[in-house]
C-alpha cells in the first residue's frame, strides 16, 4: 500500500477542508466515538436479555462490527473524502433515491443519538451538582443550551472539536477502566460471583442462542461509531496509510474494554439488579468499592454522554457537507466559513433538527431504532464494496478478503430482522422516519426537476453558446 493517494482537489465549488488529524488524534477519535452512552447505559439492559453471560453479546457485536469495518476501510482508502456510506452507495448503485434514504437514515441515527445524549447530560448534570430538577422545563433548557454549545465548538473548527473530543475520550475511558480495575480488585479479594458468567436468561420457549442474538441486537448499539471516522478522511493526514491500522486498533481496544466491563459488572452485581434503572455501572462501583465517592463517577458519566453528542453532531454536519457535493442534497449545505473552513450551513441545519428532537421527540425507544437503521446501512455498505470492485483507482488501497463483506452482510441482515428477537417498536419508529425521508426526497426531486431546471432554461448564464442545456 502506498503512503500517498490522490486527495480531493480544492476548487471554488468544493473548497478543501483543513487536514489536522494525525494517527494519535484519529485513534482517540475512533475510540471516543465508539465508547460513550451505549456502554454506560446499555450494560444492564443487555444483562436483562441474556443473563450472566452479558459479555458474549458484546463480543458478538464486536465481531460483526469488525467485519463491516473491513468494508469501510477498503472504501475510505479507495475514496478518501467526506460522505461515508452515502458516497459509497451512490458510487456503487447510482440511485439518488436509495442514496438519499441511506443518508437520511445515517443522519437520523446521529441526531437522535446526540439528542438523547443531550437529555442524559442534562439529567446527569443536576444529579452531579445535587440540584432539584423536578421541573421538566429546567432539564429542557439545559439540554438545548448544551446542544448550542456543541454547535459553537463545531463551528469553531474540527481541530477544536477533536481536541475537545480528546479530553472527553480520556475522561470516559478513565471511567470504564475504573470499573475494570474495581472489578479485578474485588475478584482478587474473593468478592463477586464468577459463576454468573456462564448463566443464560432463557425464558420458556427460548434457547441460549436466541437469548444471545436478541442481546447482540441491543448490544450492537454500543459498537457503532467507528463508521463516523470515515467522514473525517478529508481532514486526516495521509488517510490511505493511516486509516486501516488505526480503525482496527481502535475497534480492538473498545472490544476488549467492553468484554472486561461486562465481566466486572455481572461478577459484582446480579443481572436482575443491573437491569434496574439507568445507572448500571454506578451499581458496580458501589458494590466493588463501597467507600468510593459515587458523585465522581456521576460526573464521568456526564462527560461520556457529552462526548457522544459532540461526535455525533460533528459527523452529521460532515455527512451533509459531503453529500451536498455529490448533488444528493442541496448545494448550500456544502458552504464553509472562509476563515475557519467549517461547513457552517450543515452545522446550523443539523443543530436546528437536534433542537426539534430535544424539544418535541420522545427518544426513549430510539436506541434500538438507531442500531436497526445502522445495521441496514452496514448491510448496504457490505454489498457496495463488492460492487465497486469493478471501479479501478490509480493508487493502491486496503483490500478486504471477499468472504468478510459477504459474512458481514449476512450477519447485519440477520440482526436487523425479527429473527434476532428485535423489538417491534424499532421497525415502527424507523418506518415513521423513512416516511419523513421520502417526503423530503420528493420535495428535493421536484425542486431539482422543475424549479432549478426552469431557471437553467431561461438564465443565459446557464446556457452554452452551441445550444440549450438539457
Amino acid at each position: 500500500m502506498s503512503d500517498t493517494a490522490s486527495a480531493p482537489t480544492a476548487t471554488e465549488d468544493r473548497p478543501e477542508l483543513k487536514r489536522v488529524m494525525g494517527p494519535g488524534l484519529l485513534l482517540l477519535f475512533v475510540v471516543g466515538d465508539i465508547l460513550g452512552t451505549g456502554v454506560y447505559a446499555l450494560t444492564g439492559k443487555v444483562a436483562g436479555e441474556v443473563g450472566g453471560a452479558v459479555w458474549l453479546p458484546f463480543l458478538c457485536a464486536f465481531v460483526v462490527a469488525m467485519l463491516t469495518a473491513t468494508s469501510y476501510l477498503e472504501l475510505v482508502t479507495k475514496y478518501p473524502k467526506a460522505g461515508g456510506a452515502a458516497v459509497y452507495t451512490h458510487k456503487a448503485f447510482g440511485i439518488h433515491f436509495l442514496t438519499f434514504l441511506l443518508t437520511f437514515a445515517v443522519m437520523c441515527s446521529g441526531l437522535t443519538s446526540a439528542s438523547s445524549a443531550s437529555k442524559a447530560f442534562s439529567e446527569n448534570f443536576f444529579k452531579a451538582v445535587k440540584i432539584d430538577s423536578s421541573h421538566g422545563s429546567i432539564l429542557m433548557i439545559t439540554a438545548l443550551s448544551f446542544m448550542a454549545l456543541i454547535a459553537l465548538v463545531n463551528l469553531r473548527g474540527v481541530g477544536e472539536s477533536v481536541k475537545a473530543n480528546v479530553v472527553l475520550t480520556l475522561v470516559e475511558l478513565s471511567g470504564l477502566l475504573m470499573v475494570i480495575a474495581i472489578g479485578a480488585w474485588a475478584l482478587a479479594n474473593g468478592d463477586g460471583d464468577t459463576s454468573r458468567l456462564t448463566d443464560f436468561n432463557t425464558p420458556s420457549g427460548e434457547s441460549p442462542f436466541s437469548a444471545v442474538t436478541a442481546a447482540t441486537a441491543l448490544a450492537f448499539f454500543a459498537m457503532v461509531g467507528f463508521e463516523d471516522s470515515v467522514n473525517m478522511a478529508e481532514e486526516t493526514k495521509d488517510p490511505v496509510r493511516i486509516f486501516p491500522k488505526i480503525m482496527l486498533i481502535g475497534l480492538s481496544i473498545t472490544g476488549v474494554i467492553y468484554v472486561l466491563v461486562a465481566i466486572s459488572a455481572v461478577a459484582l452485581v446480579s443481572p436482575d439488579e443491573l437491569n434496574k434503572g439507568a445507572t448500571p455501572l454506578l451499581k458496580v462501583i458501589q458494590a466493588g468499592a463501597p467507600g468510593f465517592p459515587l458523585q465522581i463517577f456521576a460526573w464521568i458519566t456526564m462527560f461520556a454522554v457529552a462526548n457522544s453528542a459532540l461526535i455525533n453532531m460533528l459527523m452529521a454536519s460532515r455527512l451533509l457537507y459531503g453529500m451536498s457535493h455529490e448533488k444528493v442534497l442541496p448545494g448550500p449545505l456544502g458552504r464553509v466559513l472562509h476563515k475557519r473552513r467549517t461547513p457552517w450551513v450543515a452545522i446550523l441545519f443539523t443543530t436546528l433538527l437536534a433542537f426539534f428532537l430535544i424539544g418535541y421527540a420522545d427518544l426513549a425507544a430510539l436506541g434500538g431504532t438507531t442500531a436497526f437503521l445502522l445495521l441496514c446501512v452496514f448491510a448496504v455498505v457490505n454489498v457496495a464494496v463488492l460492487v465497486l470492485r469493478r471501479d479501478r483507482v490509480e493508487h493502491r488501497h486496503f483490500h478486504a478478503p471477499t468472504a468478510l463483506p459477504v459474512l458481514g452482510f449476512i450477519l447485519c441482515v440477520y440482526l436487523a430482522s425479527p429473527l434476532s428477537g428485535r423489538a417491534g417498536d424499532d421497525y415502527k419508529i424507523a418506518g415513521y422516519l423513512m416516511i419523513v425521508g421520502v417526503g423530503l426526497w420528493a420535495i428535493t426531486w421536484l425542486l431539482n426537476k422543475y424549479v432549478f431546471k426552469r431557471k437553467a432554461d431561461f438564465d443565459p448564464s446557464h446556457l452554452d453558446p452551441s445550444g440549450p442545456v438539457n
